[in-house]
């Protein structure tokens, strides 16, 4: 019997069968290789200067553990003449987001609350809230209960109901008059405010980005008893070696601050001086969860990488790897199928303060990435991205508002050139 069996694996062997070799169709295809080409990246940033989008850009990126571009092109500062450099400091508005989620998924690694706890147990205020319904025969707002109450996984995908300002209804209304981001009030006069405003629709139903992440550092405050800037320089910044990132920069780093500029009748000007420094050269009561942050090319690549490293930097653990990875998965149920302008990031889904790319880029015109990765931006149109499949972080600057998606889409189309598409995903 041995024999017959010895014979029986040499004749397989012979014809290519041997049970250690997989058949070819089973063998993975090759992993596309992102090779960065530094001259088509300077090239790109140099056009955005060119063509006007911005007065000044630059960006950094890291791969495999190491440093593969820093480049920049333009000014900082157009009328002081200064140009834009490595050190920069650029005010990077809702890209604030994601530290403040960082900051209470690790309150929640300590077990201070579940995900799927009603918020007014932390923050009672939110007990009975209203939703606007549309208005009656008569033309009056009518108002009904809340299906059930807000949960804290809700104000960490944006399904809680909340407005971010103005807008079409008498909620939105309400909300303005509420003035709930005033900067002369703390975070817990600006959760009470918030309180008291309809929401736009039922909990859970509707993705619509909003006020929600203040509401996070918020509970954060609550949780930690702790101010939420102190905690998050004890908690993030300072274990990162994220020295000049924060909300109230230091006078001395003026000479060093990046001009903000905005498009007026297809032109950029240069904000006045006074107005752009407003954010982070004045003292203010409240600390907002979701814009106010300055920070420097450096120090946000310190937060990405941590991110792509599971939670971990430089013997720093900043999070477990698990919940990095819930962080980065797609928090969104296919029934919540309202998803204002989300759809417009391309083929992507929401987690907690990241979108996140579920599958290839669908049309021509969808910024280039990867399957898997992660990612947000600011106001002042700056972008950062987490790509899992490449091993790759970048962060890219600039102070352009409104907001220029175009810049996003050409920047990351010199990162991965035009014909890469990456994992397929769903």
């Amino acid at each position: 019997m041995r024999g017959k069996r010895l014979a029986l694996a040499m004749m397989m062997a012979s014809a290519g069968l041997a049970a250690s070799t997989p058949p070819l169709h089973a063998q993975a295809a090759p992993r596309e290789v992102v090779t960065i080409d530094k001259a088509r990246i300077d090239a790109a940033l140099k056009a955005m200067i060119a063509d006007g989008r911005a007065a000044g850009t630059s960006a950094l990126i890291w791969q495999d553990g190491r440093e593969v571009y820093f480049g920049s092109a333009g000014m900082a500062d157009r009328e002081a003449k200064r140009p834009m450099r490595r050190d920069t400091i650029a005010q990077i508005y809702s890209m604030t987001k994601p530290v403040t989620g960082v900051a209470l998924m690790q309150l929640w690694e300590a077990g201070k609350f579940h995900l799927d706890d009603p918020l007014a147990k932390y923050l009672p205020e939110y007990a009975n809230m209203r939703v606007y319904a549309g208005k009656d025969a008569a033309g009056q707002p009518r108002y009904v209960a809340a299906d059930r109450p807000i949960t804290v996984r809700d104000i960490l995908r944006h399904t809680a109901g909340f407005a971010y300002g103005a807008g079409p209804t008498p909620a939105h209304d309400a909300y303005v008059a509420a003035e709930p981001l005033a900067l002369t009030i703390p975070l817990a006069e600006a959760s009470k405010r918030l309180a008291g405003v309809p929401l736009l629709y039922q909990p859970g139903t509707q993705w619509e980005y909003s006020i929600a992440v203040d509401v996070q550092a918020a509970l954060v405050e609550k949780l930690s008893g702790q101010r939420f800037a102190a905690y998050v320089r004890a908690h993030i910044f300072e274990p990162l070696g994220m020295r000049e990132t924060a909300w109230r920069q230091p006078d001395g780093r003026l000479p060093r601050f990046a001009a903000m500029n905005v498009k007026k009748d297809g032109k950029l000007v240069q904000q006045a001086a006074a107005e752009a420094q407003v954010l982070n050269f004045r003292d203010h009561a409240l600390t907002p969860g979701g814009f106010g942050l300055a920070s420097t090319l450096d120090d946000y690549q310190r937060f990405a990488r941590m991110l792509l490293n599971e939670g971990e930097l430089d013997g720093a653990r900043i999070l477990k790897p698990s919940t990095v990875k819930l962080m980065a998965t797609d928090q969104l149920d296919p029934a919540i199928t309202e998803r204002a302008w989300l759809p417009g990031k391309g083929h992507v889904g929401f987690g907690f303060d990241f979108a996140m790319r579920n599958g290839q880029p669908l049309t021509a015109e969808e910024s280039r990435g990867a399957t898997g990765e992660y990612f947000w931006d600011g106001m002042a149109s700056t972008l950062f991205w987490v790509d899992p499949a490449n091993r790759l972080t970048a962060v890219f600057f600039v102070q352009t508002i409104p907001y220029d998606g175009t810049l996003h889409r050409d920047f990351r189309a010199a990162v991965y050139g035009p014909d890469y598409r990456g994992p397929a995903g769903d």
